[in-house]
């Protein structure tokens, strides 16, 4: 019975966690800047996100769109212009042992990097960012590089 319990507890614990990650960054800052008033400069590119909206320096992102078994959070942007966006964070990653349903979040410390910003298919006046780069500046997940590099969703 008392092993019931805690099972219980802790599944509870991690659907409230992965729902609290997920709120969260559907509620990050959506909308494309906009332009400067003064010079017209034209906005900066953003992130989109899973759910097709343009963000600029979100808290959290998805990277895992179809099962959210990898987010970032607590992203603190110290760069964010035109070419680049440079933040640190936490990678929340599944180890989905013994698999993805009865895994453990566990909790990575990354610098993320932004780049290859290019006109957006769904509003080709938007550059959003094409790349994201993670850099694991301690301790990475099972079979990850130190430096992950991969493209992004139009």
């Amino acid at each position: 019975m008392r092993t019931h319990t805690v099972r219980t507890v802790v599944t509870l614990a991690a659907a409230a966690l992965l729902s609290a990650g997920l709120t969260t960054a559907y509620a990050a800052p959506t909308g494309q800047p906009s332009p400067s008033a003064d010079h017209g400069v034209p906005p900066k590119p953003v992130l989109v996100d899973c759910f097709w909206k343009p963000q600029a320096r979100p808290d959290a992102f998805i990277l895992a769109c179809g099962d959210a078994n990898s987010r970032l959070s607590s992203l603190h942007w110290s760069t964010w212009n035109g070419r680049t966006a440079v933040a640190r964070g936490v990678n929340f990653v599944n180890d989905c042992k013994p698999y993805c349903a009865k895994g453990t979040f566990r909790s990575y410390p990354v610098i993320v990097r932004l780049d290859r910003p290019e006109p957006w298919k769904k509003d080709p006046k938007v550059e959003h960012f094409t790349r994201i780069s993670l850099v694991f500046t301690g301790e990475r997940p099972d079979g990850y590089e130190r430096v992950m590099t991969t493209p992004l969703w139009n």
